[in-house]
């Protein structure tokens, strides 16, 4: 899927994206632009605009939690591409993530009910979905598995998904669920997911964790997948956006001969990030401060399967390009950055 195939529904579309300041909205709203579609976005006066600066699109400051700016900027949309998230999974205290990622989308719901939308298309996640103990593929249906497991990040999303879906089903709100697995590409100007790509590019890191993956996919290929759920995707409904399952050795590899680098050929054990959250999380209670490798963060870098996009390609016509063509874009990216800043 291409942005120009996208562009057959989306042009002269009103579209409010919620969230613009991040990777996956930045890229949302680049193709809404580009679609000819009429784009809005709600930010904060504190936002960073490096993946959106330059577009045509008209900008609205405010806050989830201000009612009136969210209604004054949901006013006249056909579609609301909801992508706001906190995504630090390392945090002790899991209030700040309650906080953002329920309270403040339950807010921004309350005035979605009122507005005449089309669609509202909420961004989640694959960690909602359930886990292949071995190996398995599972997919939307599949029960989720480990709730005991997953920490504060993922009771949250699914608390916000949860929500989402609730308020389609008793308060007629026309919304879809993408669970989104983890996007890479350019521009990425401020890497989580794509760190270990960042990293392995540049040449810093020597090693990778032996017997984990994850499941990939380009970020471009996520915003065409949340404009086509906008078009086709049934209310109510939760779509898997994700290419494939791909190991960690074979992500810094990818990342590191797109460049030129030494790919890490040191793997060393799960049980290595394990001991370094342990001593992070230590650390943090002394010093009264989060790291972002903390025990939790390293789970959900082991609890992770294959999941399968039959979904999304059935009922949105939804094809992704491989995942390795972003991470070479990336790796590049990310590299040239360095040197201009040299």
């Amino acid at each position: 899927m291409t942005p120009d195939d996208a562009a057959l529904t989306t042009v002269g579309q009103r579209a409010l994206v919620m969230g613009a300041s991040g990777n996956v909205g930045a890229c949302v709203t680049r193709h809404l632009v580009s679609s000819g579609a009429d784009v809005r976005v709600l930010l904060r006066e504190s936002s960073s605009t490096k993946g959106i600066d330059g577009l045509n699109v008209e900008r609205r400051y405010g806050d989830v939690f201000g009612t009136a700016d969210v209604a004054a900027a949901m006013s006249d949309r056909d579609v609301v591409y909801y992508c706001i998230v906190d995504t630090r999974a390392e945090l002790r205290d899991p209030a700040p993530l309650f906080k953002t990622n329920v309270e403040g989308l339950r807010s921004v719901l309350d005035v979605a009910i009122r507005a005449n939308l089309q669609r509202f298309v909420f961004l989640s996640t694959i960690g909602t979905i359930a886990v292949g103990r071995h190996g398995e593929t599972v997919d939307e249906d599949t029960p989720f598995n480990w709730s005991d497991e997953a920490g504060g990040y993922i009771a949250s999303r699914r608390s916000a998904e949860d929500l989402v879906l609730a308020y389609a089903a008793d308060h007629g709100l026309p919304a879809v669920v993408a669970n989104v697995s983890n996007p890479y590409g350019p521009p990425d100007w401020q890497p989580r997911q794509g760190m270990f790509v960042k990293l392995a590019a540049l040449g810093k890191m020597p090693i990778f964790i032996r017997g984990v993956g994850s499941e990939v996919v380009g970020i471009d290929d996520v915003a065409d997948a949340m404009l086509l759920a906008a078009q086709r995707g049934r209310i109510g409904q939760r779509y898997i956006i994700s290419e494939r399952y791909m190991s960690q050795r074979e992500l810094v590899t990818c990342a590191a001969q797109a460049v030129g680098a030494r790919p890490p050929r040191l793997g060393v054990p799960m049980a290595v990030l394990y001991g370094l959250g342990w001593v992070n999380d230590a650390l943090g209670a002394l010093m009264r401060r989060d790291f972002p490798m903390s025990r939790q963060s390293a789970k959900l870098v082991e609890l992770t399967s294959p999941a399968s996009h039959d979904k999304a390609t059935r009922e949105l016509g939804w094809h992704p390009t491989p995942t390795e063509e972003f991470i070479r874009r990336a790796a590049c990216t990310y590299v040239e950055r360095s040197v201009a800043a040299s």
